[in-house]
C-alpha cells in the first residue's frame, strides 16, 4: 500500500524513499505555509514588521536634520505607533530613547504641548550598550 501525500489539498501517492511525506516540493512548501498560516505566527510577524517599518519611515521623514522636535499629534496622525519599537537607549542622565531601527524618539513636554524629540542612532550608543 502506498502512502498518500501529507498535504491536505493533495491526494497523490508518495513515491520514492520510505520516509518521504510529500509527493512534490510544491506540496511540501504548500503544507508548511498552511501550517504557519494556521498558527498565526506568520501573520503576526508580518503585521508587527509593517508597523515598525511605518514608524521608521515616519520618523525618518520628520528627522532630516538628525535631531528635531515634532508635535506628538502630528506623528500620530501620520500613523506613528509609539508602542512598537526595536530597542531602546538609556543615557547616563537617565533619559530613555526608544528606537525603530536607526530612528529614535523620546516623549517631551514643550510649551504645554506633547511632543517627540527625534534623534538618530549614533555609534557611541553601541559602545555604551556593551
Amino acid at each position: 500500500m502506498s502512502k498518500v501525500c501529507l498535504n491536505e489539498s493533495c491526494s497523490n501517492p508518495v513515491n520514492g524513499r520510505k520516509d518521504r511525506k510529500f509527493c512534490s516540493e510544491y506540496c511540501k512548501t504548500d503544507y508548511h505555509y498552511r501550517q504557519r498560516k494556521k498558527s498565526g505566527k506568520e501573520f503576526f510577524k508580518k503585521q508587527i514588521d509593517d508597523i515598525l517599518r511605518t514608524n521608521r519611515k515616519i520618523l525618518h521623514d520628520y528627522n532630516q536634520a538628525g535631531k528635531t522636535t515634532v508635535r506628538k499629534e502630528e506623528l500620530l496622525k501620520k500613523g506613528f505607533n509609539p508602542r512598537f519599537i526595536t530597542h531602546y537607549f538609556k543615557t547616563q542622565q537617565g533619559d530613555t530613547y526608544l528606537f525603530c531601527y536607526d530612528q529614535g524618539f523620546k516623549e517631551v513636554r514643550d510649551n504645554n504641548k506633547d511632543k517627540f524629540l527625534l534623534v538618530l542612532w549614533q555609534e557611541y550608543m553601541s559602545k555604551q550598550m556593551l
